[in-house]
């Protein structure tokens, strides 16, 4: 197994290299605002652009200036300079890291929590009033776009606007080290409007696996058994069901983690989805470089992850 571990990591490390090729080629090569113009501003000479794309390091070879991005990101872990503020993109990450983490953490415990009990009940009990009203509120959850949701939620439930005020502290974001009560209070509603569609998903998945993994020989061998109903259901059939939800888990928290534009920009978080609409709004292509490598290390990461977790959550895999 530990053989298999480096070689899922290489492969992970030769990924995001190829990833920061393509974005670094792609942001240059589009026909997109140019950062010197936006940078100088209205009306600047064209001496006044040249200068800021010197200062840019814009006017040298595409090639070049990619050699000395990667030179830059391995050996200092550095990942430029923003084109529009001259701050560093690494320190800029890090800055808003802390809410997107929190934001994406608390949601993912909550679609959880919520999402495979009801998916694992309606199996269960499929095709019961149960199973039809649960599935229905799925899709329905399924079909609401986050940020028309996140704004229905503001309205009726916000300190500030709500019509009827439930959550005091969700006004703005407050970070955990300043206040826990406030941290958790200002992110209940985005949470509960980020998991409420992923719950939906999960619900739908779980259902279906498991009706699938209920109908296998193992799972009627093990009733033959005389194992009880609760120990067949949760030992041999969720815990075989649970293999593809973990694959999009991974992916899920993996792509939240850089960012949940959507929910971040209409709660007023500062996390990484904001600061990744700011730099494409400015053509800002360090910070854009940064957040999709960003996105991409966290994906990798957490399928590492899930694929040693099968070996503990499933007995039928193992790796050689």
């Amino acid at each position: 197994m530990t053989g298999y571990i480096i070689r899922r990591i290489l492969w992970g490390v030769v990924l995001l290299i190829l990833v920061s090729a393509l974005t670094f080629v792609l942001f240059r090569i589009l026909p997109t605002a140019e950062p010197a113009r936006l940078r100088a501003g209205r009306g600047a000479s064209p001496a006044t652009i040249a200068a800021l794309r010197r200062d840019l390091g814009l006017n040298k070879p595409l090639i070049v200036q990619f050699w000395l991005y990667m030179k830059n990101l391995f050996l200092h872990f550095e990942l430029g300079y923003s084109y529009h503020s001259n701050a560093s993109v690494r320190s800029l990450i890090f800055e808003r890291l802390p809410a997107t983490i929190s934001l994406t953490l608390g949601a993912a415990l909550i679609w959880l929590a919520v999402g495979l009990p009801v998916g694992i009940v309606s199996a269960l009990r499929r095709r019961s009033r149960l199973d039809r009203a649960s599935m229905g509120a799925a899709l329905v959850l399924v079909s609401a776009p986050e940020y028309w949701l996140g704004l229905i939620v503001l309205y009726l439930f916000a300190a500030d606007i709500g019509q009827v005020k439930i959550f005091p502290g969700s006004g703005s974001y407050v970070g955990l080290t300043s206040d826990p009560w406030q941290w958790f209070t200002s992110l209940l509603l985005p949470w509960l409007v980020l998991a409420a569609s992923f719950a939906a998903v999960y619900a739908r998945l779980m259902r279906g696996s498991l009706i699938e993994t209920m109908d296998e020989d193992y799972i009627r061998t093990a009733r033959a058994k005389g194992l009880t109903e609760r120990r067949v259901v949760l030992h041999h059939g969720v815990r075989a069901a649970i293999n593809p939800i973990m694959t999009i888990f991974a992916l899920d928290v993996g792509t939240l983690l850089g960012g949940a534009i959507l929910v971040e920009t209409v709660f007023d978080i500062p996390g990484i989805g904001r600061l990744s609409y700011d730099a494409i709004t400015h053509a800002d292509f360090p910070i854009i470089q940064g957040t999709v490598l960003l996105v991409a290390l966290f994906i990798v990461v957490a399928n590492i992850l899930v694929d040693i977790a099968y070996a503990f959550v499933d007995p039928r895999v193992r790796y050689s």
